[in-house]
C-alpha cells in the first residue's frame, strides 16, 4: 500500500529517455562471461538528454593472436564507428557498422555481438551494467536508423533544392523522436502488464509472509513503471524542443559538407591542370635534347650509360642507341633519318585518381626488423643432399615471413605493364610488354635468398587491389605432394592471368636448384590474344661457404596462341669468366612466319628495353659454327625498370614495397588465408622460437589429416567403393583447350563468399 502511494505521488527527480537504458531488464543470454582483457577502464560517457550520440570504450575482438583490443566507440545517427584512440576521430576511422541492417545479440554478462553485412563484430564491456547501457543505446539507435533508412536518398540533394532537403531532414528527426516514444510505450506496456500480474497475485494471498514479499515486488514494479512514465514525458518534451531547433542545425552542417566537397573538387581540378602542364613540358623536353648535335654511336659503357639515363625520363618516348652484341644476334643502329618518335596518350587525370586512392587506403611501409639469429645451415643440410626440399623439415630461421602463395602473388608487382599492354593496338608491341612483365617477376629475388613458407593443403591467399589498381588475385594450395599452387587474377583494365605452379627443388651440396613446373596464361579481353609461357630455373649458390646469392638461368618461350607470334628469351647464367653483364636477358620477338621484329635486352634485376628491327641479314659464323643474324634497329625503348627498395630493406628481408603489404592483416579474408597462419605471424613479429614450435604443430596436424584420408581411401578400396579424395575449394582440374595440358583453374565463388562473409566451406588448417 505504501509503495502504491509512493508511485502515485508527484515525482520531481531527474528523468530522461536515458533512464530507460538503466531500468530496462537484462537481455536473456548465456552464463556470465569472463573478464575483459587489460585493466583499462571501459566506461561509456553518458549522453546528454535528447542526444543522439553515445561514446565510450569497449573491447573489440581482432584475431586469435591479439585477442580483444581496446577501442573508442562512437554511436551517432544510426552508425557505430570505432577508433584506436579518441584522437583518431579527427582523421582515421577504423570501421563503421550500420545499425539499420545489424542484428544485436549478447553472449554473456559482458559481451555484445553485432552482425551486419555478412560480418560479425564481438565486443566486450567492462561490466554487466556497462554492457546493458550499450545494448539499450544500440537498440534505440537501430530503431531510429530503420525509420531513417528509406530517406537516405535525399541526403545529397543539390543546393538548388535546399528547402526540400531541410524538410526531409526535419521529418527524419521527428520520426526518430517519435520512435523514442514508441519504445517508451512498449516498455510501459511491458511493465504495466507485470504490475497487473503482481497485483492479481497479491489479492489471492493468505499467508502474511508471502504477502510481504509480494508487496515488495509490487513496489519494485511500480518504481519501474514510474521511471518509465517520467522518461516518456521527458521524451515528449525533447521531441517538441528538437522540432524547433534541429532544422537550422542540420542545415548548417549540410552547407558545411557541400562547401567541403566543392573545395575538394576545385583542388582536384587544379591538380589535374598542373599535372597536364607538367606532362606537356616533360614530353617537350626530349625534343630539345635531341636537337643538339649527337655524338657518334658506340658500344662503350660510358656512352651507353649516359643514354640509358636519358631513356629513364619517359618510358613512352623512344631514345636511340646501339644494342650490345649477344651470342645469338648482332645489332647495329639505323640512320637518324629512319628514326621515328612515338607520342604518348596518357590520361591527364591519372594522378588525380592516385591522389584520391592515397587518401582512402594506407598500406604499411615497414615490418619488424629481422632478428640476428645465427644457425649452421650445413649441420642441417648435409644429410639432405639429393632429396626433395619440400619433404625436409626446416626451421623458420631459413624462411622469410611470407608463404609461397604470397611470393606467387608478387608476380603482380609490375601489373601496370599488363595495363599498358591491354591498350596496345599492335600485338607485336603487346608481346614486348608481356615479355618485360615475365622478366620483372624475377627482380624481387635478387637479394631474397630466404625460403618462403610451404603452404598447407587448402591454404589460400587473396590480394584485393580492385579500388587501387583494378585487379583481384586469389591463390590456393591445391596439392601438398608435390606442392602445387593455383593462381587466378582478373583485372578491370582488360586482362586475366592464371597459372598453376609446382615447385621441384634439389639440394646439390654447394647449390640449391628450384625448378618451377607449370604454365602461365595471360589473356587480353579486347583482342582475345592468349599468351602462354613457363618460368626458368632459380639457383641459390654458396650453400656451404660464403655469402648466399641467387641466379636465374634458362630459356622462356612466350607464344601468342591467337596470332602464333613468339618471343624467345634467354636468361644467361652467371660466369666468373664471362665478359657479359651479370643477370643478362636477351630476346627476339617474331611474327607467325618467324620474321623478327623486335630485339629485347636488359637484366632481370634492373630493366628491359626493346628495339624495333628495320633490317636483318646473316653475318659470320659464331663460336659454335652457327651463322649469326645481324639486325639493324632503331634505338632501344625502355619497357620496364625496377622500383627502388624501401628504406631499411636490408633489415626487412629485402622486401619490396608490395611485399611489405602482403602479410598485413585485413578484415574479411578467408580463415585459410596466409595472413592468419600463426607460425608465419610469429616469425614476422620476431618470435622465432615460438614460430618453430607452432610450425611443428601445424605440420603434424596436416600429417594427421593426410593419414586419416589414406585410411578412408583404404577402407573404400576394401569395400569396393569409390573414394574421391581431397578436392580444392576454389579451383578444379580441367584439360586446357590451348595447350592440351591438365591444370587447375579457378571455378569461381571466392569473392562472392567474401561478400557474404560465408566461409563455412573452408577447412580448419590452422
Amino acid at each position: 500500500e505504501g509503495g502504491l502511494r509512493w508511485f502515485l505521488s508527484p515525482y520531481t527527480g531527474p528523468s530522461s529517455v536515458d533512464l530507460i537504458r538503466q531500468c530496462r531488464g537484462p537481455r536473456p543470454g548465456g552464463p556470465s562471461g569472463g573478464s575483459v582483457p587489460g585493466s583499462a577502464s571501459a566506461s561509456a560517457a553518458a549522453p546528454a538528454p535528447g542526444s543522439d550520440t553515445y561514446k565510450g570504450w569497449l573491447f573489440k575482438w581482432t584475431n586469435y593472436l591479439k585477442g580483444y583490443q581496446r577501442r573508442w566507440f562512437v554511436l551517432s545517427n544510426g552508425l557505430l564507428s570505432y577508433y584506436r584512440t579518441q584522437a583518431e576521430m579527427a582523421h582515421t576511422c577504423r570501421g563503421t557498422i550500420n545499425l539499420a541492417t545489424a542484428h544485436i545479440d549478447t553472449e554473456d554478462a559482458c559481451n555484445i555481438v553485432l552482425s551486419s553485412g555478412g560480418r560479425t563484430y564481438h565486443l566486450k564491456a567492462s561490466t554487466e551494467v556497462e554492457r546493458q547501457r550499450w545494448v539499450t543505446a544500440l537498440e534505440l539507435a537501430k530503431a531510429k536508423a530503420i525509420r531513417m533508412m528509406n530517406d537516405q536518398s535525399g541526403d545529397e540533394e543539390p543546393t538548388s533544392q535546399s528547402d526540400r532537403s531541410e524538410i526531409q531532414g526535419t521529418l527524419k528527426i521527428l520520426i526518430s523522436k517519435l520512435d523514442d516514444l514508441s519504445t517508451c510505450n512498449d516498455l510501459i506496456a511491458k511493465h504495466g502488464a507485470a504490475l497487473q500480474r503482481s497485483l492479481s497475485e497479491l489479492e489471492g494471498l493468505k499467508v502474511p509472509v508471502e504477502g510481504g514479499e509480494k508487496i515488495k515486488a509490487v513496489n519494485e514494479r511500480a518504481t519501474l513503471f514510474r521511471i518509465t512514465s517520467n522518461a516518456m514525458i521527458n521524451a515528449c518534451r525533447d521531441f517538441l524542443d528538437l522540432a524547433e531547433t534541429h532544422s537550422r542545425r542540420w542545415q548548417r552542417a549540410l552547407q558545411y559538407e557541400r562547401e567541403q566537397r566543392t573545395h575538394l573538387e576545385e583542388t582536384i581540378e587544379q591538380l589535374a591542370k598542373q599535372h597536364n602542364s607538367l606532362e606537356r613540358a616533360w614530353r617537350e623536353a626530349p625534343t630539345l635534347v635531341s636537337s643538339a648535335p649527337s655524338a657518334p654511336t658506340t658500344n662503350k659503357g660510358s656512352e651507353r650509360s649516359r643514354k640509358e639515363e636519358a631513356s629513364d625520363e619517359d618510358e613512352d618516348t623512344e631514345y636511340f642507341d646501339a644494342m650490345e652484341d649477344s651470342p645469338a644476334f648482332i645489332t647495329v643502329t639505323a640512320s637518324e633519318s629512319t628514326q621515328h618518335r612515338s607520342v604518348s596518350h596518357r590520361n591527364p587525370c591519372s594522378l588525380c585518381f592516385l591522389f584520391m586512392y592515397s587518401l582512402k587506403i594506407q598500406r604499411r611501409t615497414h615490418i619488424p626488423d629481422k632478428p640476428n639469429y645465427s644457425l649452421n645451415l650445413w649441420s642441417i643440410m648435409k644429410n639432405c643432399i639429393g632429396k626433395e626440399l619440400s619433404k625436409i623439415p626446416m626451421p623458420v630461421n631459413f624462411n622469410e615471413p611470407l608463404s609461397m602463395l604470397q611470393r606467387l602473388t608478387e608476380d603482380l608487382e609490375y601489373h601496370e605493364l599488363l595495363d599498358k599492354a591491354a591498350r596496345c593496338d599492335s600485338s607485336l608491341e603487346q608481346m614486348c610488354l608481356v615479355a618485360a612483365f615475365s622478366v620483372s617477376s624475377y627482380s624481387t629475388t635478387v637479394h631474397r635468398t630466404a625460403k618462403p613458407f610451404n603452404p598447407l593443403l587448402g591454404e589460400t591467399y587473396e590480394l584485393d587491389r580492385l579500388e587501387e589498381f583494378g585487379y583481384r588475385s586469389v591463390c590456393e594450395q591445391v596439392s601438398h605432394h608435390p606442392p602445387a599452387a593455383a593462381h587466378h587474377v582478373i583485372s578491370q583494365r582488360g586482362w586475366t592471368l592464371w597459372q598453376e605452379i609446382t615447385i621441384a627443388s634439389k639440394f646439390r651440396g654447394k647449390y640449391l636448384s628450384i625448378m618451377p613446373l607449370g604454365t602461365i596464361h595471360l589473356q587480353f579481353h579486347a583482342s582475345g590474344n592468349h599468351y602462354v609461357w613457363r618460368k626458368v630455373t632459380s639457383t641459390v649458390h654458396n650453400i656451404i661457404v660464403g655469402k648466399l646469392w641467387i641466379d636465374q638461368s634458362g630459356d622462356i618461350e612466350i607464344v601468342n596462341h591467337r596470332t602464333k607470334e613468339t618471343c624467345q628469351l634467354k636468361f644467361s647464367p652467371y660466369s666468373y669468366f664471362s665478359r657479359d653483364v651479370p643477370r643478362k636477358v636477351t630476346g627476339v620477338v617474331a611474327d607467325s612466319g618467324g620474321q623478327a621484329h623486335y630485339i629485347l635486352s636488359g637484366t632481370w634485376d634492373e630493366k628491359m628495353e626493346s628495339a624495333k628491327i628495320v633490317q636483318s641479314s646473316r653475318g659470320g659464323s659464331g663460336s659454335e659454327g652457327k651463322q649469326k643474324m645481324v639486325y639493324q634497329t632503331l634505338s632501344p625503348k625502355l619497357l620496364w625498370k625496377k622500383y627502388p627498395l624501401p628504406e631499411n630493406a636490408e633489415n626487412m628481408y629485402y622486401f619490396s614495397t608490395l611485399a611489405l603489404t602482403l602479410n598485413e592483416l585485413e578484415d574479411g579474408v578467408a580463415m585459410t588465408d596466409s595472413r592468419l597462419r600463426p607460425d608465419q605471424r610469429l616469425m614476422e613479429d620476431g618470435r622465432w622460437d615460438e614460430a618453430n614450435s607452432e610450425k611443428q604443430r601445424l605440420e603434424e596436424k596436416q600429417r594427421a589429416v593426410r593419414r586419416r584420408r589414406e585410411a578412408e581411401a583404404s577402407d573404400a578400396l576394401d569395400e569396393g567403393r569409390e573414394y574421391e579424395g581431397y578436392q580444392p575449394l576454389w579451383f578444379y582440374q580441367r584439360r586446357d583447350s590451348v595447350t592440351g595440358e591438365t591444370s587447375f583453374v579457378y571455378k569461381g565463388g571466392y569473392w562472392e563468399a567474401k561478400e557474404r562473409q560465408d566461409w563455412s566451406l573452408c577447412p580448419d588448417i590452422f
